[in-house]
Protein backbone atom coordinates (compact mmCIF):
# COMPACT_ATOMS: atom_id res chain seq x y z
CA UNK A 1 0.00 0.00 0.00
CA UNK A 2 1.51 3.28 -1.10
CA UNK A 3 1.25 5.87 1.35
CA UNK A 4 0.96 9.73 0.99
CA UNK A 5 2.91 12.25 2.47
CA UNK A 6 2.01 13.94 5.80
CA UNK A 7 -0.36 16.30 4.46
CA UNK A 8 -2.19 14.31 1.60
CA UNK A 9 -2.38 11.52 4.75
CA UNK A 10 -4.60 14.26 6.90
CA UNK A 11 -6.64 15.08 3.56
CA UNK A 12 -7.34 11.94 3.04
CA UNK A 13 -8.51 11.31 6.32
CA UNK A 14 -10.59 14.19 6.52
CA UNK A 15 -12.58 12.83 3.87
CA UNK A 16 -12.55 9.14 4.20
CA UNK A 17 -11.42 8.72 8.03
CA UNK A 18 -8.71 6.39 7.24
CA UNK A 19 -4.58 7.67 8.05
CA UNK A 20 -1.86 5.52 6.82
CA UNK A 21 1.04 5.90 9.25
CA UNK A 22 4.17 6.36 6.99
CA UNK A 23 6.56 3.32 7.88
CA UNK A 24 4.01 1.04 9.51
CA UNK A 25 1.08 -1.14 9.00
CA UNK A 26 -0.93 0.75 11.72
CA UNK A 27 -3.75 2.84 10.82
CA UNK A 28 -6.07 5.60 12.90
CA UNK A 29 -9.51 5.53 12.02
CA UNK A 30 -12.48 7.97 12.59
CA UNK A 31 -15.28 5.62 12.96
CA UNK A 32 -17.61 9.09 13.10
CA UNK A 33 -16.33 9.71 9.22
CA UNK A 34 -16.19 6.34 8.30
CA UNK A 35 -19.82 5.48 8.99
CA UNK A 36 -21.43 9.20 7.77
CA UNK A 37 -20.11 8.21 4.17
CA UNK A 38 -22.73 5.23 4.22
CA UNK A 39 -25.70 8.38 4.05
CA UNK A 40 -27.11 11.37 2.22
CA UNK A 41 -29.00 13.21 3.99
CA UNK A 42 -27.62 12.88 7.83
CA UNK A 43 -24.46 12.35 9.39
CA UNK A 44 -23.21 10.59 12.57
CA UNK A 45 -23.64 12.25 15.26
CA UNK A 46 -19.99 12.92 16.72
CA UNK A 47 -20.73 13.63 20.29
CA UNK A 48 -22.92 11.16 20.39
CA UNK A 49 -20.55 7.73 18.84
CA UNK A 50 -17.95 9.63 21.25
CA UNK A 51 -19.66 9.38 24.54
CA UNK A 52 -16.77 8.39 26.85
CA UNK A 53 -12.43 8.96 26.99
CA UNK A 54 -13.14 12.76 26.62
CA UNK A 55 -13.56 13.98 30.00
CA UNK A 56 -9.32 14.38 30.17
CA UNK A 57 -9.61 17.10 27.41
CA UNK A 58 -12.86 18.44 28.18
CA UNK A 59 -12.82 19.03 31.74
CA UNK A 60 -9.38 19.88 33.96
CA UNK A 61 -11.51 20.22 36.97
CA UNK A 62 -10.89 18.84 40.93
CA UNK A 63 -13.22 16.44 40.46
CA UNK A 64 -11.44 14.68 37.11
CA UNK A 65 -8.39 15.09 39.07
CA UNK A 66 -9.54 13.00 42.54
CA UNK A 67 -10.89 10.41 39.29
CA UNK A 68 -7.24 10.23 37.98
CA UNK A 69 -5.89 9.96 41.62
CA UNK A 70 -8.28 7.07 42.65
CA UNK A 71 -8.07 5.24 39.16
CA UNK A 72 -4.13 5.08 39.65
CA UNK A 73 -4.00 3.79 43.14
CA UNK A 74 -6.49 1.39 41.58
CA UNK A 75 -4.46 0.42 39.22
CA UNK A 76 -1.22 0.38 41.66
CA UNK A 77 -3.29 -2.68 43.39
CA UNK A 78 -4.03 -4.54 40.73
CA UNK A 79 -0.64 -4.56 39.35
CA UNK A 80 0.52 -5.90 42.87
CA UNK A 81 -2.02 -8.40 42.81
CA UNK A 82 -0.87 -9.32 39.37
CA UNK A 83 2.11 -9.70 40.27
CA UNK A 84 1.51 -11.46 43.63
CA UNK A 85 -0.57 -14.26 41.61
CA UNK A 86 0.70 -17.31 40.01
CA UNK A 87 -0.69 -17.52 36.14
CA UNK A 88 -2.03 -20.84 35.73
CA UNK A 89 -1.63 -23.02 32.37
CA UNK A 90 -4.26 -20.73 30.30
CA UNK A 91 -3.38 -17.16 31.79
CA UNK A 92 0.42 -18.32 30.91
CA UNK A 93 -0.80 -18.72 26.76
CA UNK A 94 -2.40 -15.78 26.85
CA UNK A 95 0.25 -13.75 28.40
CA UNK A 96 3.03 -15.21 25.98
CA UNK A 97 0.27 -14.27 22.89
CA UNK A 98 0.50 -10.99 24.68
CA UNK A 99 4.38 -10.55 24.66
CA UNK A 100 4.22 -11.58 20.84
CA UNK A 101 2.57 -8.44 20.10
CA UNK A 102 3.36 -6.20 22.65
CA UNK A 103 6.28 -4.65 20.94
CA UNK A 104 3.98 -4.26 17.23
CA UNK A 105 1.20 -2.66 19.54
CA UNK A 106 3.49 0.10 21.40
CA UNK A 107 5.44 1.20 17.66
CA UNK A 108 2.14 1.11 16.48
CA UNK A 109 0.97 3.55 19.74
CA UNK A 110 3.89 5.28 19.16
CA UNK A 111 3.10 6.17 15.54
CA UNK A 112 0.18 8.15 16.47
CA UNK A 113 1.98 10.27 19.19
CA UNK A 114 4.77 11.47 16.88
CA UNK A 115 1.74 12.43 14.50
CA UNK A 116 0.95 15.60 16.18
CA UNK A 117 -0.96 17.40 13.34
CA UNK A 118 -3.25 13.68 13.64
CA UNK A 119 -3.65 14.26 17.43
CA UNK A 120 -4.88 18.00 17.09
CA UNK A 121 -7.61 16.62 15.21
CA UNK A 122 -8.29 13.58 17.51
CA UNK A 123 -8.53 15.82 20.26
CA UNK A 124 -11.41 17.86 18.62
CA UNK A 125 -13.48 14.79 17.05
CA UNK A 126 -16.13 15.07 19.63
CA UNK A 127 -16.10 18.20 19.02
CA UNK A 128 -17.19 18.50 15.55
CA UNK A 129 -20.25 20.13 14.69
CA UNK A 130 -21.08 20.70 18.17
CA UNK A 131 -23.15 23.98 18.35
CA UNK A 132 -25.06 23.08 15.82
CA UNK A 133 -25.89 19.64 17.99
CA UNK A 134 -26.99 21.49 20.69
CA UNK A 135 -29.78 22.87 18.18
CA UNK A 136 -30.92 19.54 16.90
CA UNK A 137 -30.22 16.94 19.32
CA UNK A 138 -31.22 15.81 22.73
CA UNK A 139 -29.19 14.70 25.53
CA UNK A 140 -28.62 10.53 24.98
CA UNK A 141 -30.90 9.05 27.61
CA UNK A 142 -30.00 4.72 27.12
CA UNK A 143 -33.63 4.08 29.26
CA UNK A 144 -35.77 5.57 26.65
CA UNK A 145 -34.09 3.68 24.07
CA UNK A 146 -36.11 0.69 22.10
CA UNK A 147 -35.18 -2.70 23.69
CA UNK A 148 -35.51 -4.48 20.51
CA UNK A 149 -34.56 -8.06 22.15
CA UNK A 150 -37.48 -7.55 24.48
CA UNK A 151 -39.88 -6.48 21.90
CA UNK A 152 -39.07 -8.87 19.52
CA UNK A 153 -39.59 -11.52 22.36
CA UNK A 154 -43.35 -11.47 22.89
CA UNK A 155 -46.28 -12.66 21.33
CA UNK A 156 -47.16 -9.85 19.43
CA UNK A 157 -43.53 -9.65 17.52
CA UNK A 158 -44.84 -11.41 14.39
CA UNK A 159 -47.97 -8.53 13.95
CA UNK A 160 -45.05 -5.48 14.57
CA UNK A 161 -44.82 -3.45 11.31
CA UNK A 162 -42.27 -1.18 10.52
CA UNK A 163 -42.95 1.99 8.17
CA UNK A 164 -40.40 3.21 5.70
CA UNK A 165 -40.14 6.37 3.83
CA UNK A 166 -38.62 6.79 1.03
CA UNK A 167 -37.67 9.99 -0.48
CA UNK A 168 -39.13 10.85 -3.96
CA UNK A 169 -36.86 12.71 -6.22
CA UNK A 170 -35.93 15.92 -4.88
CA UNK A 171 -35.19 17.68 -8.29
CA UNK A 172 -38.78 16.65 -9.14
CA UNK A 173 -40.24 18.06 -6.07
CA UNK A 174 -38.17 21.67 -6.15
CA UNK A 175 -38.89 21.94 -9.68
CA UNK A 176 -42.63 21.80 -8.93
CA UNK A 177 -42.07 24.62 -5.90
CA UNK A 178 -42.88 22.33 -2.71
CA UNK A 179 -40.53 21.33 0.15
CA UNK A 180 -38.91 18.09 -0.12
CA UNK A 181 -39.49 16.65 3.35
CA UNK A 182 -43.55 16.65 2.00
CA UNK A 183 -43.03 14.18 -0.35
CA UNK A 184 -41.83 10.33 0.39
CA UNK A 185 -42.97 7.43 -0.66
CA UNK A 186 -44.30 4.77 1.99
CA UNK A 187 -44.34 0.77 2.75
CA UNK A 188 -45.15 -1.09 5.87
CA UNK A 189 -43.60 -4.47 6.24
CA UNK A 190 -43.02 -6.65 9.14
CA UNK A 191 -39.68 -5.70 11.42
CA UNK A 192 -39.20 -9.07 12.84
CA UNK A 193 -37.85 -12.28 10.88
CA UNK A 194 -38.20 -10.67 7.50
CA UNK A 195 -35.35 -8.96 5.47
CA UNK A 196 -35.89 -5.08 5.46
CA UNK A 197 -34.35 -3.51 2.20
CA UNK A 198 -33.66 0.36 1.21
CA UNK A 199 -32.89 -0.24 -2.44
CA UNK A 200 -32.65 3.36 -3.23
CA UNK A 201 -29.44 5.91 -3.49
CA UNK A 202 -30.17 7.56 -0.50
CA UNK A 203 -31.43 7.05 3.03
CA UNK A 204 -34.73 6.64 3.81
CA UNK A 205 -36.56 7.15 7.55
CA UNK A 206 -37.91 4.21 9.32
CA UNK A 207 -40.53 4.52 12.22
CA UNK A 208 -41.34 1.90 14.88
CA UNK A 209 -43.18 1.90 18.13
CA UNK A 210 -43.15 6.09 17.82
CA UNK A 211 -38.93 6.18 17.05
CA UNK A 212 -37.71 6.74 14.02
CA UNK A 213 -34.46 5.01 12.48
CA UNK A 214 -32.38 6.20 9.76
CA UNK A 215 -31.35 3.07 7.41
CA UNK A 216 -28.38 3.60 4.49
CA UNK A 217 -28.84 3.84 0.73
CA UNK A 218 -28.44 -0.20 -0.80
CA UNK A 219 -28.67 -1.59 2.95
CA UNK A 220 -30.84 -4.13 4.26
CA UNK A 221 -30.92 -5.48 7.86
CA UNK A 222 -32.56 -9.05 9.11
CA UNK A 223 -33.91 -8.55 12.84
CA UNK A 224 -34.57 -12.13 14.45
CA UNK A 225 -33.19 -14.41 17.21
CA UNK A 226 -30.65 -17.48 16.54
CA UNK A 227 -33.00 -19.53 15.57
CA UNK A 228 -34.17 -17.95 12.81
CA UNK A 229 -30.76 -16.99 11.20
CA UNK A 230 -31.20 -20.12 8.86
CA UNK A 231 -33.32 -17.63 6.86
CA UNK A 232 -31.20 -15.63 5.16
CA UNK A 233 -29.01 -18.85 3.60
CA UNK A 234 -29.33 -18.00 0.05
CA UNK A 235 -31.23 -20.30 -2.62
CA UNK A 236 -28.28 -19.59 -4.57
CA UNK A 237 -24.92 -20.12 -3.46
CA UNK A 238 -23.73 -17.44 -5.52
CA UNK A 239 -25.85 -15.34 -4.13
CA UNK A 240 -24.19 -15.66 -0.89
CA UNK A 241 -21.41 -13.17 0.90
CA UNK A 242 -17.84 -12.57 0.48
CA UNK A 243 -17.34 -11.27 3.52
CA UNK A 244 -18.51 -11.90 6.86
CA UNK A 245 -17.73 -10.21 9.89
CA UNK A 246 -19.12 -11.59 13.19
CA UNK A 247 -19.44 -9.63 17.01
CA UNK A 248 -20.77 -12.01 18.52
CA UNK A 249 -21.93 -11.56 22.23
CA UNK A 250 -19.84 -13.73 24.19
CA UNK A 251 -20.22 -14.39 27.81
CA UNK A 252 -18.54 -11.69 29.87
CA UNK A 253 -19.33 -10.88 33.50
CA UNK A 254 -18.07 -7.24 33.00
CA UNK A 255 -21.19 -7.05 30.30
CA UNK A 256 -23.58 -8.55 32.55
CA UNK A 257 -22.61 -5.98 35.53
CA UNK A 258 -23.30 -3.30 32.94
CA UNK A 259 -26.29 -4.31 31.50
CA UNK A 260 -25.56 -3.57 28.26
CA UNK A 261 -26.42 -6.53 26.03
CA UNK A 262 -27.28 -9.83 26.20
CA UNK A 263 -24.53 -12.77 26.41
CA UNK A 264 -24.71 -16.39 24.66
CA UNK A 265 -22.91 -19.26 26.26
CA UNK A 266 -20.11 -20.04 23.37
CA UNK A 267 -21.64 -23.82 22.42
CA UNK A 268 -25.04 -21.45 20.83
CA UNK A 269 -22.26 -20.02 17.98
CA UNK A 270 -21.69 -23.43 16.81
CA UNK A 271 -24.90 -23.86 14.89
CA UNK A 272 -24.01 -20.71 12.75
CA UNK A 273 -24.06 -21.46 9.03
CA UNK A 274 -21.37 -19.83 7.75
CA UNK A 275 -20.45 -22.40 4.98
CA UNK A 276 -24.19 -22.32 3.83
CA UNK A 277 -23.87 -18.40 3.94
CA UNK A 278 -20.68 -18.42 1.79
CA UNK A 279 -20.29 -17.43 -1.96
CA UNK A 280 -19.29 -19.59 -4.27
CA UNK A 281 -16.32 -17.58 -4.75
CA UNK A 282 -15.59 -18.05 -1.00
CA UNK A 283 -15.57 -15.66 2.23
CA UNK A 284 -13.23 -14.14 4.35
CA UNK A 285 -14.74 -14.29 7.81
CA UNK A 286 -13.86 -11.85 10.64
CA UNK A 287 -14.45 -12.39 13.89
CA UNK A 288 -14.16 -10.10 16.73
CA UNK A 289 -12.88 -12.36 20.03
CA UNK A 290 -12.00 -10.71 23.69
CA UNK A 291 -8.07 -11.63 25.29
CA UNK A 292 -9.35 -14.52 27.32
CA UNK A 293 -7.41 -17.58 26.31
CA UNK A 294 -10.00 -20.09 26.81
CA UNK A 295 -12.57 -18.16 23.50
CA UNK A 296 -9.36 -18.17 21.94
CA UNK A 297 -8.94 -21.92 22.60
CA UNK A 298 -12.50 -22.33 21.94
CA UNK A 299 -12.33 -20.35 18.45
CA UNK A 300 -9.22 -22.03 17.01
CA UNK A 301 -9.73 -25.69 17.99
CA UNK A 302 -13.78 -26.32 17.74
CA UNK A 303 -15.50 -22.96 16.48
CA UNK A 304 -13.13 -22.88 12.85
CA UNK A 305 -13.30 -25.69 12.38
CA UNK A 306 -16.73 -26.62 13.08
CA UNK A 307 -17.69 -23.37 10.64
CA UNK A 308 -14.88 -24.62 8.04
CA UNK A 309 -12.88 -22.09 8.67
CA UNK A 310 -9.42 -21.80 7.83
CA UNK A 311 -7.05 -19.08 10.16
CA UNK A 312 -5.56 -16.31 8.01
CA UNK A 313 -4.33 -13.70 10.55
CA UNK A 314 -4.82 -11.55 13.59
CA UNK A 315 -5.69 -7.89 13.55
CA UNK A 316 -6.02 -5.61 16.62
CA UNK A 317 -7.65 -3.03 17.47
CA UNK A 318 -6.02 -0.86 19.81
CA UNK A 319 -7.59 1.92 21.97
CA UNK A 320 -6.94 4.78 23.10
CA UNK A 321 -8.37 8.17 24.64
CA UNK A 322 -9.01 11.62 23.06
CA UNK A 323 -5.37 12.58 23.61
CA UNK A 324 -4.08 10.05 21.94
CA UNK A 325 -3.16 7.65 25.27
CA UNK A 326 -4.21 4.16 25.82
CA UNK A 327 -7.15 3.87 27.70
CA UNK A 328 -5.41 1.38 30.30
CA UNK A 329 -1.77 0.50 30.67
CA UNK A 330 -0.60 -1.84 28.00
CA UNK A 331 0.17 -4.78 30.32
CA UNK A 332 -2.28 -5.06 32.72
CA UNK A 333 -3.76 -8.22 32.70
CA UNK A 334 -7.16 -8.39 32.91
CA UNK A 335 -7.65 -5.02 31.05
CA UNK A 336 -5.71 -4.66 28.11
CA UNK A 337 -6.12 -1.68 26.06
CA UNK A 338 -6.49 -3.66 22.77
CA UNK A 339 -8.84 -6.66 21.51
CA UNK A 340 -8.73 -8.82 18.51
CA UNK A 341 -10.17 -9.63 14.93
CA UNK A 342 -9.35 -13.23 13.89
CA UNK A 343 -9.85 -13.58 9.77
CA UNK A 344 -9.73 -17.20 8.40
CA UNK A 345 -11.28 -18.63 4.89
CA UNK A 346 -14.50 -20.52 4.10
CA UNK A 347 -14.93 -22.62 1.09
CA UNK A 348 -18.49 -24.08 0.26
CA UNK A 349 -18.50 -27.71 0.22
CA UNK A 350 -19.90 -27.70 -3.28
CA UNK A 351 -17.15 -25.38 -4.52
CA UNK A 352 -15.27 -26.78 -7.98
CA UNK A 353 -12.16 -28.40 -6.24
CA UNK A 354 -10.34 -28.04 -10.19
CA UNK A 355 -10.55 -24.39 -9.73
CA UNK A 356 -10.02 -23.27 -6.55
CA UNK A 357 -10.67 -19.22 -5.77
CA UNK A 358 -8.05 -17.22 -5.48
CA UNK A 359 -7.31 -16.23 -1.91
CA UNK A 360 -5.16 -12.48 -0.97
CA UNK A 361 -2.44 -13.12 1.63
CA UNK A 362 -3.37 -11.47 4.54
CA UNK A 363 -0.62 -10.10 6.77
CA UNK A 364 -0.88 -10.72 10.46
CA UNK A 365 -0.37 -8.12 13.19
CA UNK A 366 -1.84 -5.72 11.50
CA UNK A 367 -3.02 -2.69 13.99
CA UNK A 368 -5.92 -0.07 13.82
CA UNK A 369 -6.20 2.64 16.36
CA UNK A 370 -9.13 4.57 17.48
CA UNK A 371 -11.36 6.18 20.11
CA UNK A 372 -13.90 3.39 21.42
CA UNK A 373 -17.95 4.59 21.34
CA UNK A 374 -20.20 3.20 23.00
CA UNK A 375 -19.78 0.31 25.75
CA UNK A 376 -19.08 -2.56 22.96
CA UNK A 377 -19.47 -0.91 20.23
CA UNK A 378 -16.82 -1.93 17.57
CA UNK A 379 -15.26 -0.15 14.39
CA UNK A 380 -16.61 -0.22 11.50
CA UNK A 381 -13.56 -1.76 9.89
CA UNK A 382 -15.39 -3.80 6.70
CA UNK A 383 -13.57 -1.06 4.39
CA UNK A 384 -9.67 -2.41 5.86
CA UNK A 385 -10.59 -5.88 4.84
CA UNK A 386 -11.65 -5.67 1.35
CA UNK A 387 -8.47 -6.04 -0.61
CA UNK A 388 -8.49 -9.21 1.22
CA UNK A 389 -12.29 -10.26 0.48
CA UNK A 390 -12.32 -13.29 -2.32
CA UNK A 391 -14.11 -12.96 -5.66
CA UNK A 392 -15.76 -9.92 -7.35
CA UNK A 393 -16.43 -6.35 -6.58
CA UNK A 394 -18.26 -5.13 -5.09
CA UNK A 395 -17.92 -7.25 -2.71
CA UNK A 396 -21.35 -9.23 -0.81
CA UNK A 397 -21.35 -8.24 2.82
CA UNK A 398 -23.00 -9.12 5.88
CA UNK A 399 -22.52 -8.20 9.76
CA UNK A 400 -23.72 -10.93 11.80
CA UNK A 401 -24.96 -10.46 15.86
CA UNK A 402 -24.63 -6.13 14.66
CA UNK A 403 -26.44 -3.52 16.24
CA UNK A 404 -25.63 -0.66 13.49
CA UNK A 405 -26.00 -0.70 9.48
CA UNK A 406 -23.28 0.61 7.00
CA UNK A 407 -24.24 1.18 3.10
CA UNK A 408 -23.93 -1.71 1.09
CA UNK A 409 -24.14 -4.06 4.04
CA UNK A 410 -26.66 -6.98 5.07
CA UNK A 411 -27.26 -6.66 9.10
CA UNK A 412 -28.32 -9.26 11.20
CA UNK A 413 -29.35 -9.50 14.61
CA UNK A 414 -31.98 -8.99 17.34
CA UNK A 415 -30.94 -5.70 17.89
CA UNK A 416 -30.14 -4.28 14.24
CA UNK A 417 -31.63 -0.86 14.33
CA UNK A 418 -29.79 0.01 17.89
CA UNK A 419 -27.26 2.58 16.70
CA UNK A 420 -29.82 3.91 13.66
CA UNK A 421 -32.24 5.22 16.20
CA UNK A 422 -32.71 9.29 15.10
CA UNK A 423 -30.87 10.28 18.28
CA UNK A 424 -26.96 9.29 17.00
CA UNK A 425 -27.58 11.18 13.88
CA UNK A 426 -27.93 14.89 12.48
CA UNK A 427 -29.05 16.74 9.60
CA UNK A 428 -26.32 16.92 6.56
CA UNK A 429 -26.83 20.86 5.56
Amino acid sequence: MTVPEPNDRLSVFLKTGIYQFEGSKAVFIDPVRILTRSYTRFRVSPSAYYSRFFNSIADHSTETHNNCSRNLKKRKRNKKKEKSHNLNSREQIADQRHQEVRSMLLKAHEALLKSSELLEIVKNLRNVGCDEERHETDVISQDSELDFVEVGSVWQAPLYEITLNFPKDEMIVKSAGFPPSQFCNQRIVPVFNNLVANEESSDMVAEFLNCRYIVPKKSCFYMSDLGKIHNLIPAESDCGFNLILIDPPWENSSAHQKLKYRTLPNRYFLSLPIKQLTHTAGSLVALWVTNREKLRSFVENELFPKWGVKYAATFYWLKVKADGFLISELDLFHHRPYECVILGYCHREDMNSQHPPILNHVPDDQVFISVPGDYSRKPPIGELLLEYVPGFRPARCIELFSREMIAGWTSWGNEALHFQDLRYFLRDR
